[in-house]
């Protein structure tokens, strides 16, 4: 089950805060295949329960030797604070490469797991 996060407030008149999501993506080296990505990937989830702002993170792979994330962050300051630290040098000194990582606003959600639909407006926001 997935943490109920408070993503109102009175300011906004109940209207849930504009959200950003992330999708990181970084070239894996040849010598890395799927078994040893998820193994990877398993070892560090624990790592991101206690970074600020972060509310989700999926780990993700493909058949092309691609891996990263697609995040879920509160706002953009937060998720630039995180991929600007020691995230940034992990990804660069373990694969030698630098991730791509695209923002987007999370305009809407719809979550099966709480049955939920949220509409995010930024303008309702202000």
């Amino acid at each position: 089950m997935v943490p109920n996060y408070e993503l109102t407030n009175a300011a906004n008149n109940g209207i849930p805060k504009l959200m950003i999501t992330a999708i990181v993506i970084y070239k894996l080296p040849s010598t890395i295949d799927r078994a040893d990505c998820q193994r990877h990937f398993e070892k560090i989830t624990k790592n991101f329960r206690d970074v600020p702002g972060l509310i989700r993170k999926q780990f993700i792979w493909n058949e092309s030797g691609d891996a990263g994330g697609v995040y879920l962050w509160e706002n953009l300051a937060a998720a630039r604070a995180f991929y600007s630290g020691p995230w940034l040098n992990g990804i660069i000194e373990r694969y030698n490469a630098y991730p791509k990582i695209t923002y987007f606003d999370t305009m809407a959600m719809t979550d099966n797991t709480t049955n939920e639909i949220k509409i995010f407006d930024e303008q309702k926001n202000k």
